[in-house]
């Protein structure tokens, strides 16, 4: 499998690069996979710079994974993540994928394995209610004087 995958940063928008080094793999291929995965679309501005965000990240980082760690073709990785999105309906017409811990049918099953997949303490940080709770005060505290 090779050296764990840095953490990523809590930004919203990430260059080619950034991305490129948060995910292991050379810009060239994030531009190949954004032709066979029509899921990744980043942001283009100025002079065509692609900025991708951080569920595109995460994307990049499972796609990387189908391919590279369990095997998987690029047709194969792509059925994979349709798969994901779509959950196959059994008899009783609830998604499979649910499993029961009250998490919403709607809510797309990519994003839950992603989720899953990533513990807030890998991507670098953890979360404390109270100070976020304070950031957003002072956050909001900053909008109203504008």
């Amino acid at each position: 499998m090779g050296t764990p995958l840095p953490s990523i940063p809590a930004k919203r928008y990430f260059t080619i690069g950034e991305v490129a080094e948060l995910c292991g793999v050379k810009p060239h291929v994030l531009r190949y996979w954004e032709q066979e995965f029509t899921q990744l679309r980043p942001m283009k501005r100025r002079g065509n710079r692609r900025y991708y965000q951080h569920h595109e990240v995460l994307m990049i980082r499972r796609i990387r994974d189908l391919l590279y760690d369990q095997g998987f073709t690029i047709s194969g990785a792509r059925n994979r993540l349709q798969e994901l999105a779509h959950p196959a309906r059994d008899d009783s017409g609830t998604d499979a994928a649910l499993n029961g811990d009250g998490l919403d049918s709607q809510m797309p099953s990519m994003l839950v394995d992603s989720a899953r997949d990533l513990s807030i303490e890998a991507m670098g940080f953890t979360l404390d209610s109270n100070a976020v709770r304070k950031e957003l005060f002072e956050i909001r505290a900053l909008l109203s004087l504008n």
